[in-house]
């Protein structure tokens, strides 16, 4: 067992840490507050390859490991879990499901700029009535022979409205159930494509989130991703390597918190010392670095698995549900530290504890986690 870091993973996180600490703090609070959409930050992590982190280099991407990814994804969450999880969704679910399953000509066409951050991909899965249950599928993906008639509304997608390259799952076949579904790449502007209004969350404020509709959309059928009735496997190959990128996101999430509770109870005074010095303060952040050091493990044991060409369903599921409940916890106990000023935003952690729910929720939540885990451990 080898727990050092190579070199160049090194430098990715050092990379990561740099960039956001210099280029993504400064205006976090803003984003926030205003729903402000980072487009600038966006296209500079393009720059810095972030976007494209696990592409191969033929297409524009890094052509780093999966460790890597989640060092990065760690670092830029302590600052921005809006940048990160635009990120995430634009590595995990668009270009490593194109890079993994796409045609040669499909590969050719989306990565190069979904790599450099000109473009920025999403993935719809989510419906009114289908979310947790991914099999439920109403947008429907009629076969016209030498293309698709896709009709049907998709939800919570993120990065919904700046997108300009959407997978979307949609059913072809419904007596054939999930085996009738496929995924189509949709482009910004095809006819009968629109997009709502952006949702006014709870947290992840700065990433773009809105419902999608499509009426009588012409898809060519070469922008079909695999063999007919692909669709649901392709779903779930590439949510279960997304649940490593948000596990990393909500880490992320909680070492942000600690570390600013770490600082604040070495400078703040209470009864005539730190109060990093009452041991009611110590426990609190024995707690949160243990819990912390343990997801960290768990987020890195499922990327270690995922480059080793291991089954990561199981790894992936527990480091998305530990993390994901570390990140909470933390963020709630990071405002507790710092008592009244935790309850304003100017302190960061109250953006925190709003930001970590969301990653007990998204790309599967915490019971989906649950099912999975016990499903495999079961076989």
């Amino acid at each position: 067992m080898d727990f050092q870091l190579t070199e160049e993973q090194l430098a990715v996180q050092a990379a990561a840490r740099d960039f956001a600490q210099n280029e993504l703090w400064a205006g976090v609070i803003e984003r926030d507050e205003h729903q402000k959409f980072p487009a600038e930050q966006i296209k500079k992590m393009g720059e810095l390859g972030f976007m494209g982190m696990m592409v191969s280099p033929e297409y524009g991407g890094g052509g780093m490991d999966t460790v890597s990814y989640v060092l990065a994804m760690e670092e830029i969450s302590k600052v921005d879990a809006s940048c990160s999880v635009i990120m995430s969704v634009n590595n995990s679910l668009v270009c490593w499901g194109l890079e993994k399953y796409g045609t040669e000509e499909q590969k050719r066409k989306y990565l190069p700029g979904l790599t450099s951050g000109e473009i920025i991909g999403a993935f719809a899965l989510s419906e009114p009535e289908a979310g947790s249950d991914a099999t439920m599928q109403r947008t429907t993906a009629e076969d016209k022979g030498d293309h698709y008639l896709l009709n049907g509304t998709k939800n919570w997608i993120t990065n919904g409205t700046t997108a300009s390259v959407y997978l979307v799952v949609a059913q072809t076949n419904a007596e054939a159930k999930h085996r009738g579904i496929n995924v189509l790449i949709v482009d910004k502007g095809m006819e009968g494509f629109v997009t709502g209004p952006k949702e006014n969350k709870l947290g992840i404020r700065g990433s773009d989130t809105c419902s999608l509709m499509f009426t009588d959309v012409k898809v060519p059928k070469e922008n079909r991703i695999g063999d007919d009735g692909f669709g649901f496997k392709f779903a779930m190959q590439v949510l279960a390597g997304g649940r490593i990128g948000i596990a990393a996101q909500a880490l992320g999430i909680a070492s942000g918190a600690y570390e600013l509770s770490l600082k604040y109870a070495q400078e703040r005074k209470a009864f005539g010392v730190p109060i990093s010095q009452h041991q009611a303060i110590q426990f609190k952040l024995a707690d949160m670095a243990t819990n912390i050091d343990a997801a960290r493990l768990l987020c890195l044991q499922a990327a270690h698995d995922k480059d080793a060409h291991q089954d990561y369903a199981k790894s992936g599921a527990m480091a998305k549900l530990f993390a994901s409940k570390v990140a909470m916890d933390t963020a709630v106990e990071a405002v507790q530290i710092h008592g009244g000023y935790g309850f304003v935003k100017e302190y960061h952690v109250e953006r925190f504890m709003r930001d970590a729910k969301i990653t007990q929720i998204y790309e599967g939540t915490s019971e989906i986690q649950k099912i999975v885990i016990s499903r495999e451990i079961l076989k």
